[in-house]
């Protein structure tokens, strides 16, 4: 199975960065779920949760918003304006 390489960052620093079998993240406009073999994307980032399911360890949660999160070749990269970091879902 593919893994997406997922790193969430805002302007205090790295808040996350590993493997995940799938992401889900709070846009403008709804929520996108991302699955391996993602059609290359730019979006622009809400207010919400996004949502993260590990390839080994338990899901994590991390509260985001403003900024953007970007798709490229099972490579995402969420740039968040404020993070807040949620206890393991």
């Amino acid at each position: 199975m593919s893994a997406l390489s997922v790193e969430v960052v805002s302007p205090a620093g790295e808040a996350w960065t590993g493997e995940v079998t799938q992401v889900s993240v709070p846009l403008v406009d709804g929520e996108l779920g991302i699955l391996p073999g993602r059609q290359p994307l730019l979006a622009v980032l809400g207010s919400g949760p996004v949502r993260l399911s590990p390839v080994a360890g338990e899901a994590h949660r991390i509260e985001v918003s403003g900024g953007f999160c970007s798709v490229d070749h099972d490579v995402i990269t969420i740039a968040a304006d404020h993070v807040k970091q949620d206890a393991e879902v």
